[in-house]
Protein backbone atom coordinates (compact mmCIF):
# COMPACT_ATOMS: atom_id res chain seq x y z
CA UNK A 1 0.00 0.00 0.00
CA UNK A 2 1.54 3.45 -1.08
CA UNK A 3 2.05 6.16 2.01
CA UNK A 4 -0.16 8.84 2.65
CA UNK A 5 1.50 12.37 1.00
CA UNK A 6 1.76 14.37 3.92
CA UNK A 7 -0.01 18.03 2.23
CA UNK A 8 0.26 20.96 4.60
CA UNK A 9 -1.56 24.35 4.49
CA UNK A 10 -0.08 27.67 5.44
CA UNK A 11 -2.23 30.71 5.70
CA UNK A 12 -2.42 33.73 8.17
CA UNK A 13 -5.46 36.41 6.66
CA UNK A 14 -8.77 36.55 5.97
CA UNK A 15 -8.43 36.39 2.25
CA UNK A 16 -5.86 33.51 2.43
CA UNK A 17 -8.33 31.19 4.70
CA UNK A 18 -11.51 31.63 2.30
CA UNK A 19 -9.57 31.01 -0.84
CA UNK A 20 -7.74 27.98 0.81
CA UNK A 21 -10.85 26.45 2.99
CA UNK A 22 -12.07 24.20 -0.87
CA UNK A 23 -8.44 22.85 -0.57
CA UNK A 24 -8.74 22.16 2.82
CA UNK A 25 -12.12 20.51 2.44
CA UNK A 26 -11.12 18.46 -0.73
CA UNK A 27 -8.00 17.10 0.74
CA UNK A 28 -9.45 16.25 3.87
CA UNK A 29 -12.15 14.26 1.88
CA UNK A 30 -9.90 11.76 0.70
CA UNK A 31 -7.90 10.65 3.97
CA UNK A 32 -6.77 7.64 2.70
CA UNK A 33 -4.42 9.66 0.24
CA UNK A 34 -3.22 12.02 2.22
CA UNK A 35 -2.04 13.24 5.58
CA UNK A 36 -3.16 16.47 6.06
CA UNK A 37 -1.83 19.90 8.30
CA UNK A 38 -3.38 22.67 8.51
CA UNK A 39 -0.87 25.42 10.08
CA UNK A 40 -2.10 29.44 10.75
CA UNK A 41 0.08 32.08 11.59
CA UNK A 42 -2.74 34.39 12.51
CA UNK A 43 -0.86 37.17 10.85
CA UNK A 44 -4.73 38.55 11.27
CA UNK A 45 -6.30 37.16 14.79
CA UNK A 46 -9.37 37.86 14.36
CA UNK A 47 -10.76 38.12 10.64
CA UNK A 48 -8.70 34.92 10.21
CA UNK A 49 -10.94 33.02 13.02
CA UNK A 50 -13.76 34.39 11.43
CA UNK A 51 -13.37 32.48 8.31
CA UNK A 52 -11.59 29.43 10.36
CA UNK A 53 -15.48 29.06 11.85
CA UNK A 54 -17.74 29.46 9.19
CA UNK A 55 -15.83 27.15 6.93
CA UNK A 56 -15.13 24.77 9.77
CA UNK A 57 -11.76 24.64 9.71
CA UNK A 58 -9.73 23.83 12.79
CA UNK A 59 -5.97 24.14 12.67
CA UNK A 60 -3.42 21.73 13.63
CA UNK A 61 -1.11 24.25 14.21
CA UNK A 62 -1.56 28.19 15.75
CA UNK A 63 1.19 30.43 15.76
CA UNK A 64 -0.81 33.76 17.02
CA UNK A 65 1.55 35.37 15.32
CA UNK A 66 -0.33 39.10 15.42
CA UNK A 67 0.93 41.51 17.95
CA UNK A 68 -0.18 44.69 18.21
CA UNK A 69 1.65 47.84 16.39
CA UNK A 70 3.57 45.11 14.45
CA UNK A 71 5.27 46.28 11.02
CA UNK A 72 6.20 44.17 7.65
CA UNK A 73 9.58 43.58 8.84
CA UNK A 74 8.14 41.62 12.39
CA UNK A 75 5.37 39.50 10.10
CA UNK A 76 8.19 38.51 7.78
CA UNK A 77 10.60 37.73 10.67
CA UNK A 78 8.35 35.68 12.88
CA UNK A 79 6.53 33.97 10.07
CA UNK A 80 10.38 33.08 8.98
CA UNK A 81 11.49 31.60 12.15
CA UNK A 82 8.10 30.28 13.20
CA UNK A 83 7.82 28.14 10.10
CA UNK A 84 11.65 26.92 10.52
CA UNK A 85 10.47 24.96 13.79
CA UNK A 86 6.99 23.92 11.97
CA UNK A 87 8.42 22.40 9.06
CA UNK A 88 11.43 20.64 11.00
CA UNK A 89 8.78 19.13 13.26
CA UNK A 90 6.53 17.90 10.83
CA UNK A 91 8.41 17.73 7.55
CA UNK A 92 5.50 17.49 4.61
CA UNK A 93 5.72 16.61 1.34
CA UNK A 94 4.14 19.46 0.08
CA UNK A 95 3.46 23.11 1.44
CA UNK A 96 0.64 24.78 -0.01
CA UNK A 97 0.79 28.39 0.10
CA UNK A 98 -1.28 30.99 -0.83
CA UNK A 99 -1.10 34.68 -3.21
CA UNK A 100 0.63 37.10 -1.76
CA UNK A 101 0.80 37.89 1.41
CA UNK A 102 3.60 38.44 4.26
CA UNK A 103 2.66 34.33 5.38
CA UNK A 104 2.91 33.40 2.02
CA UNK A 105 6.38 35.00 1.12
CA UNK A 106 7.94 34.35 4.25
CA UNK A 107 6.26 30.51 4.61
CA UNK A 108 8.19 29.52 1.25
CA UNK A 109 11.26 30.96 1.81
CA UNK A 110 11.41 28.84 4.96
CA UNK A 111 10.41 25.78 2.73
CA UNK A 112 13.07 26.56 0.10
CA UNK A 113 15.75 26.75 3.22
CA UNK A 114 14.43 23.66 4.61
CA UNK A 115 14.21 22.01 0.70
CA UNK A 116 10.67 21.26 0.83
CA UNK A 117 8.96 21.25 -2.25
CA UNK A 118 5.76 24.55 -1.90
CA UNK A 119 2.61 24.18 -4.20
CA UNK A 120 1.51 28.12 -4.70
CA UNK A 121 -2.80 28.99 -5.04
CA UNK A 122 -3.01 31.71 -7.07
CA UNK A 123 -0.14 31.87 -8.70
CA UNK A 124 0.89 34.01 -11.72
CA UNK A 125 -1.05 37.45 -10.33
CA UNK A 126 1.18 40.12 -12.00
CA UNK A 127 0.89 43.82 -12.03
CA UNK A 128 4.81 44.46 -12.86
CA UNK A 129 5.14 47.20 -10.24
CA UNK A 130 6.23 46.40 -7.07
CA UNK A 131 5.05 49.11 -5.39
CA UNK A 132 1.27 48.36 -6.81
CA UNK A 133 -0.20 46.75 -4.59
CA UNK A 134 2.57 47.11 -2.05
CA UNK A 135 3.98 44.63 -1.15
CA UNK A 136 1.77 41.92 -2.38
CA UNK A 137 3.12 42.31 -6.06
CA UNK A 138 6.75 41.30 -4.67
CA UNK A 139 5.65 38.78 -2.18
CA UNK A 140 4.09 36.69 -4.96
CA UNK A 141 6.70 37.14 -7.74
CA UNK A 142 9.31 36.16 -4.92
CA UNK A 143 7.02 32.87 -3.89
CA UNK A 144 7.11 31.81 -7.63
CA UNK A 145 10.44 31.62 -8.37
CA UNK A 146 10.25 29.21 -5.00
CA UNK A 147 7.46 27.18 -6.12
CA UNK A 148 7.72 24.07 -7.97
CA UNK A 149 3.79 24.00 -8.82
CA UNK A 150 2.64 26.70 -10.15
CA UNK A 151 -1.84 26.68 -9.67
CA UNK A 152 -2.77 29.68 -11.90
CA UNK A 153 -6.42 30.58 -11.95
CA UNK A 154 -6.95 31.82 -15.57
CA UNK A 155 -4.90 31.33 -18.92
CA UNK A 156 -3.61 34.99 -18.66
CA UNK A 157 -1.76 33.97 -15.28
CA UNK A 158 -0.56 31.29 -16.91
CA UNK A 159 1.02 33.14 -19.45
CA UNK A 160 2.56 35.82 -17.18
CA UNK A 161 4.42 32.57 -15.52
CA UNK A 162 5.36 31.23 -18.47
CA UNK A 163 7.21 34.31 -19.75
CA UNK A 164 9.40 34.73 -16.43
CA UNK A 165 10.75 30.95 -17.59
CA UNK A 166 8.48 28.91 -15.33
CA UNK A 167 8.39 25.23 -16.43
CA UNK A 168 5.47 24.74 -19.06
CA UNK A 169 4.99 21.26 -16.81
CA UNK A 170 4.77 22.99 -13.55
CA UNK A 171 1.52 25.46 -14.26
CA UNK A 172 -2.06 24.65 -13.92
CA UNK A 173 -4.84 26.81 -14.69
CA UNK A 174 -7.63 25.51 -12.36
CA UNK A 175 -10.07 28.19 -12.19
CA UNK A 176 -9.69 30.60 -8.54
CA UNK A 177 -10.58 28.84 -5.43
CA UNK A 178 -12.54 32.10 -4.31
CA UNK A 179 -15.37 30.99 -6.50
CA UNK A 180 -15.86 27.71 -4.97
CA UNK A 181 -15.10 29.15 -1.65
CA UNK A 182 -18.44 31.80 -2.68
CA UNK A 183 -20.68 28.95 -3.85
CA UNK A 184 -19.69 26.80 -0.86
CA UNK A 185 -20.89 29.80 1.73
CA UNK A 186 -23.91 30.99 0.03
CA UNK A 187 -25.22 27.60 0.03
CA UNK A 188 -24.63 27.15 4.14
CA UNK A 189 -25.93 30.19 4.49
CA UNK A 190 -29.24 28.89 2.81
CA UNK A 191 -29.58 25.44 3.87
CA UNK A 192 -28.36 26.18 7.38
CA UNK A 193 -31.65 27.72 9.11
CA UNK A 194 -29.81 28.48 12.37
CA UNK A 195 -27.07 30.32 10.35
CA UNK A 196 -29.56 32.31 8.14
CA UNK A 197 -31.71 33.76 11.20
CA UNK A 198 -28.31 35.15 12.99
CA UNK A 199 -27.30 36.34 9.55
CA UNK A 200 -30.21 38.83 8.42
CA UNK A 201 -30.68 39.74 12.40
CA UNK A 202 -26.81 41.14 12.44
CA UNK A 203 -27.66 42.75 9.02
CA UNK A 204 -31.04 44.03 10.23
CA UNK A 205 -29.21 45.55 13.30
CA UNK A 206 -26.46 47.65 11.64
CA UNK A 207 -28.28 48.07 8.06
CA UNK A 208 -31.38 49.85 8.68
CA UNK A 209 -33.16 49.46 5.26
CA UNK A 210 -34.54 46.00 3.15
CA UNK A 211 -31.81 44.83 1.14
CA UNK A 212 -34.10 43.16 -1.72
CA UNK A 213 -35.88 46.54 -2.48
CA UNK A 214 -33.09 49.21 -1.85
CA UNK A 215 -30.71 50.08 -4.27
CA UNK A 216 -27.16 50.13 -2.38
CA UNK A 217 -23.70 50.41 -3.13
CA UNK A 218 -20.97 48.82 -1.14
CA UNK A 219 -17.49 50.06 -0.17
CA UNK A 220 -14.36 48.54 0.47
CA UNK A 221 -10.92 50.08 1.32
CA UNK A 222 -7.75 48.91 2.36
CA UNK A 223 -4.53 49.50 0.48
CA UNK A 224 -1.28 51.21 1.87
CA UNK A 225 -0.87 53.16 -2.11
CA UNK A 226 -4.45 54.79 -1.72
CA UNK A 227 -3.11 55.83 2.27
CA UNK A 228 -3.23 59.91 2.88
CA UNK A 229 -4.59 61.68 -0.54
CA UNK A 230 -6.01 58.54 -1.50
CA UNK A 231 -8.33 58.11 1.19
CA UNK A 232 -9.05 61.98 1.03
CA UNK A 233 -10.21 61.78 -2.42
CA UNK A 234 -12.33 58.26 -2.10
CA UNK A 235 -14.21 59.74 0.74
CA UNK A 236 -14.94 63.22 -1.18
CA UNK A 237 -16.48 61.62 -3.87
CA UNK A 238 -18.54 59.63 -1.59
CA UNK A 239 -19.72 62.50 -0.06
CA UNK A 240 -20.82 63.89 -3.24
CA UNK A 241 -22.48 60.74 -4.18
CA UNK A 242 -24.42 60.56 -1.03
CA UNK A 243 -25.38 64.10 -1.61
CA UNK A 244 -26.09 63.57 -5.29
CA UNK A 245 -27.98 60.26 -4.50
CA UNK A 246 -30.15 60.48 -1.32
CA UNK A 247 -31.83 57.84 -2.87
CA UNK A 248 -29.19 55.57 -3.14
CA UNK A 249 -27.61 53.47 0.39
CA UNK A 250 -24.12 53.33 1.03
CA UNK A 251 -22.76 50.75 2.97
CA UNK A 252 -19.13 50.69 3.89
CA UNK A 253 -17.90 48.18 6.32
CA UNK A 254 -15.07 50.18 7.72
CA UNK A 255 -10.87 48.66 7.88
CA UNK A 256 -9.70 49.27 11.52
CA UNK A 257 -6.53 50.30 10.28
CA UNK A 258 -6.37 54.11 11.76
CA UNK A 259 -5.18 55.74 8.09
CA UNK A 260 -8.67 54.54 6.58
CA UNK A 261 -10.69 55.37 9.83
CA UNK A 262 -9.93 58.75 10.11
CA UNK A 263 -10.57 60.19 6.86
CA UNK A 264 -13.59 57.95 6.69
CA UNK A 265 -15.14 59.22 10.10
CA UNK A 266 -14.59 62.60 9.12
CA UNK A 267 -15.73 63.33 6.04
CA UNK A 268 -18.70 60.47 5.77
CA UNK A 269 -20.31 60.54 9.48
CA UNK A 270 -23.64 62.52 9.80
CA UNK A 271 -25.17 61.30 6.23
CA UNK A 272 -28.56 59.77 6.52
CA UNK A 273 -27.44 57.55 3.26
CA UNK A 274 -23.74 56.52 4.59
CA UNK A 275 -23.95 53.61 6.76
CA UNK A 276 -20.04 53.10 8.82
CA UNK A 277 -20.43 50.00 9.78
CA UNK A 278 -17.50 47.27 11.48
CA UNK A 279 -16.15 44.80 9.38
CA UNK A 280 -18.32 42.02 8.78
CA UNK A 281 -17.80 38.33 8.76
CA UNK A 282 -17.73 36.08 5.58
CA UNK A 283 -20.96 35.20 5.79
CA UNK A 284 -22.46 38.49 5.96
CA UNK A 285 -20.63 40.59 4.16
CA UNK A 286 -21.30 37.53 1.05
CA UNK A 287 -24.87 38.27 1.87
CA UNK A 288 -24.19 42.26 1.26
CA UNK A 289 -22.82 41.40 -1.62
CA UNK A 290 -25.33 39.08 -3.85
CA UNK A 291 -28.28 42.21 -2.86
CA UNK A 292 -25.98 45.23 -3.83
CA UNK A 293 -26.49 47.40 -6.94
CA UNK A 294 -22.57 47.50 -8.09
CA UNK A 295 -19.35 47.59 -5.56
CA UNK A 296 -16.79 49.99 -4.82
CA UNK A 297 -13.35 48.53 -4.04
CA UNK A 298 -9.26 48.53 -3.77
CA UNK A 299 -10.05 44.79 -2.52
CA UNK A 300 -8.41 41.80 -4.33
CA UNK A 301 -10.99 38.99 -4.09
CA UNK A 302 -13.92 41.09 -4.28
CA UNK A 303 -12.62 42.07 -8.05
CA UNK A 304 -13.64 38.14 -8.50
CA UNK A 305 -16.55 37.57 -6.55
CA UNK A 306 -18.61 40.02 -7.65
CA UNK A 307 -18.51 38.97 -11.39
CA UNK A 308 -19.57 35.72 -10.13
CA UNK A 309 -22.99 37.39 -8.74
CA UNK A 310 -23.19 39.67 -11.35
CA UNK A 311 -22.24 42.65 -9.96
CA UNK A 312 -20.16 45.37 -11.48
CA UNK A 313 -17.07 46.46 -9.89
CA UNK A 314 -15.28 49.61 -9.72
CA UNK A 315 -11.59 49.03 -8.86
CA UNK A 316 -9.88 52.25 -7.09
CA UNK A 317 -6.54 51.29 -8.45
CA UNK A 318 -4.87 52.14 -11.07
CA UNK A 319 -3.68 48.77 -11.65
CA UNK A 320 -5.02 45.37 -11.12
CA UNK A 321 -3.48 42.25 -11.06
CA UNK A 322 -6.53 40.62 -12.12
CA UNK A 323 -7.21 42.44 -15.78
CA UNK A 324 -9.39 40.02 -17.02
CA UNK A 325 -12.39 40.83 -15.52
CA UNK A 326 -11.31 44.46 -17.16
CA UNK A 327 -11.52 42.58 -19.86
CA UNK A 328 -14.21 41.16 -20.01
CA UNK A 329 -16.06 44.18 -19.10
CA UNK A 330 -16.92 43.15 -15.46
CA UNK A 331 -14.45 45.55 -13.48
CA UNK A 332 -13.39 48.83 -14.57
CA UNK A 333 -10.32 50.47 -13.02
CA UNK A 334 -11.32 53.98 -12.12
CA UNK A 335 -8.02 54.79 -9.58
CA UNK A 336 -8.36 56.48 -6.26
CA UNK A 337 -9.43 59.96 -8.47
CA UNK A 338 -12.69 61.23 -7.05
CA UNK A 339 -13.85 62.72 -10.42
CA UNK A 340 -13.29 59.12 -11.66
CA UNK A 341 -15.61 57.68 -9.08
CA UNK A 342 -17.98 59.66 -9.15
CA UNK A 343 -18.32 59.90 -13.08
CA UNK A 344 -18.27 55.98 -13.17
CA UNK A 345 -20.49 55.43 -9.98
CA UNK A 346 -23.02 58.02 -11.85
CA UNK A 347 -22.92 56.33 -14.95
CA UNK A 348 -24.21 53.37 -13.30
CA UNK A 349 -26.71 54.46 -11.23
CA UNK A 350 -28.56 56.30 -14.06
CA UNK A 351 -27.86 53.88 -17.48
CA UNK A 352 -29.66 50.88 -17.71
CA UNK A 353 -27.65 50.05 -20.62
CA UNK A 354 -24.22 50.55 -19.39
CA UNK A 355 -25.06 48.74 -16.18
CA UNK A 356 -26.19 45.63 -17.94
CA UNK A 357 -23.74 45.88 -19.91
CA UNK A 358 -21.34 45.10 -16.79
CA UNK A 359 -23.14 42.78 -14.98
CA UNK A 360 -24.26 40.58 -17.67
CA UNK A 361 -20.48 40.02 -19.08
CA UNK A 362 -18.27 36.59 -18.41
CA UNK A 363 -16.78 36.03 -15.28
CA UNK A 364 -13.71 34.71 -16.34
CA UNK A 365 -12.29 33.09 -12.70
CA UNK A 366 -13.88 29.73 -13.03
CA UNK A 367 -16.91 27.05 -12.17
CA UNK A 368 -16.22 26.58 -8.73
CA UNK A 369 -14.30 23.15 -9.48
CA UNK A 370 -10.65 24.85 -8.81
CA UNK A 371 -9.97 22.93 -5.86
CA UNK A 372 -10.92 19.43 -7.57
CA UNK A 373 -8.64 20.36 -9.90
CA UNK A 374 -5.66 21.13 -7.75
CA UNK A 375 -6.61 18.21 -5.96
CA UNK A 376 -6.25 15.84 -9.05
CA UNK A 377 -2.59 17.80 -9.38
CA UNK A 378 -1.28 16.07 -5.49
CA UNK A 379 -2.03 13.11 -6.47
CA UNK A 380 0.20 13.23 -9.50
CA UNK A 381 3.39 15.03 -8.07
Amino acid sequence: MASKKKVMLVFGTRPEAIKMAPVYHAIKACPEEFELTLCVTAQHRQMLDQVLRVFDMVPDIDLDLMKEGQDLFDVTANVLLAMREVLRDNRPDVLLVHGDTATTFASSLAAFYAGIKVGHVEAGLRTNNLQEPFPEEFNRQVTSKLSSWHFAPTEYSRENLLKEGVDTSSVFVTGNTVIDALFWALKKAEVDSEMKILIHQRLASIVPFSLEDTRFVLITGHRRENFGDGFLNICEALRDLAKEYPQVQFVYPVHLNPHVQDPVTRILSGFNNVHLIAPLDYAPFLILLKHCFLVLTDSGGIQEEAPSLGKPVLVMRDVTERPEAVEAGTVKLVGANKHKIIESVSMLLDDERKYSEMSNSHNPYGDGKASIRILDVLRKC
